[in-house]
């Protein structure tokens, strides 16, 4: 039997806990033994014009970001950062956006369809159908698609919501119409090994799931193609001219802090992080290895040079199926607990995406409530 602790009194209320979206409240803790290391200050009078540097393609951005940002992913080794152009949104969602619109405005025919393999990331569907726009159109599974003329292949690996390792799907590697999008959101070292180093045309990250500074909103890009990178910085200038930099010095001081840990042996972040993901999915395991009702992926081991040996994935979230046919995210409703349904993700009504990174006491509540819904359903068939 799995030992939960540090519940507290959720257990025992009536609280709904949203593990629907993936808000990475679970580092506060690490955070909080900084103290005042990541700590800045700006004065009232600092920060106040809209430009950072006209020197660069992509004006707001401040320096100290882009150099905290190439020194993370040297320090890491999960991406190449020379000979790129790095742009700066509000978070990885904009950028996502920016870049779909940058490659359908060079794009030699419109509306150029936008696919990813499914289960996919659910908000690509609302980034990509919300405006409405002429210029791109979703057409869902990448899996499916077999429509001739220009596209984009949006592939996030480690995947969300199922955290497999991913590569393109459609792969027709000589049209010069097939245009790829690689979210690397989840690709470090606390979440999945680190197995080489990412270079791809576009690559997008987010401050959000590194550290849990989500409300920071601060998400890069690395592009290779100028035409490319212009044409995502005129977007974000349209959109939100420019991103916040009171966000990008506070985030640029904790990458230079985060990456400084990369070097100790004491306090390494994502030694930490680690160790907390294998935790939790070990005890997620266990309560589904005992309840016979639900399913989980398995995840292979693979050599990490970030660690410097074979451990296996321990992904931001679950992607739990169940066995019997079941309306799934309904049945966690009725245990108070809310996850992302599976045809949100282009898949089925039995799996669900449920968070792994809410802080430890609303976690263990939801391990007790998953243990309920099988100790239940044995009441109920005696």
């Amino acid at each position: 039997m799995v030992k939960l602790e540090n519940s507290k009194n959720i257990a025992m209320s009536d609280s709904i806990i949203n593990l629907d979206h993936g808000d990475p409240t679970a580092y506060e803790d690490f955070w909080r033994k900084t103290g005042d290391r990541c700590t800045v200050t700006i004065r009232a009078w600092d920060l106040m014009s809209y430009f950072s540097d006209v020197n660069y393609l992509c004006w707001f951005l401040e320096r100290e970001l882009a150099e905290a940002i190439k020194e993370l992913h040297g320090a890491v080794g999960n991406a190449a950062t020379e000979d790129r152009y790095i742009v700066v949104g509000t978070g990885s969602t904009q950028l996502c956006q920016a870049a779909v619109h940058a490659l359908s405005s060079l794009a030699g025919t419109q509306p150029v369809s936008v696919v990813a393999a499914a289960p996919y990331y659910s908000t690509y569907v609302e980034e990509t159908t919300y405006v409405r726009s002429g210029m791109y159109k979703w057409e869902g599974d990448a899996w499916r698609f077999d429509k001739k003329g220009s596209y984009i292949e949006l592939v996030t690996s480690p995947n969300n919501p199922d955290g497999t390792i991913r590569e393109t799907v459609v792969n027709r590697p000589d049209d010069d119409e097939a245009k790829v999008i690689h979210d690397y959101a989840y690709y470090w070292p606390h979440y999945t090994p680190i197995t080489r180093r990412q270079d791809n045309d576009i690559m997008l990250f987010t401050f959000s799931k590194i550290t849990g500074h989500a409300g920071s909103r601060i998400g890069w890009a690395l592009v290779k193609d100028k035409e490319v990178a212009k044409k995502m910085v005129e977007y974000i200038i349209v959109n939100s001219i420019g991103v916040s930099k009171e966000s990008q010095i506070r985030a640029a001081k904790i990458l230079k802090v985060l990456a400084e840990t990369c070097k100790s042996e004491t306090e390494s972040f994502f030694e930490y992080g680690r160790e907390m993901m294998k935790n939790r999915w070990e005890k997620l395991r266990e309560v589904v290895k005992e309840s016979d009702v639900f399913t989980l992926p398995k995840y292979p081991e693979a050599y990490c040079n970030f660690f410097g040996k074979s451990l296996e994935s321990y992904p931001a979230f679950a992607w739990i199926g169940t066995k019997e046919e079941t309306d799934l995210v309904s049945d966690l409703r009725r245990q108070k607990v809310m996850s992302r349904a599976g045809e949100r993700c282009g898949s089925d009504k039995k799996h669900v995406r449920v968070s792994m990174l809410s802080r430890e006491d609303v976690f263990n509540v939801f391990l007790e409530r998953l243990a309920n819904m099988k100790l239940n359903k044995s009441i109920d068939e005696h």
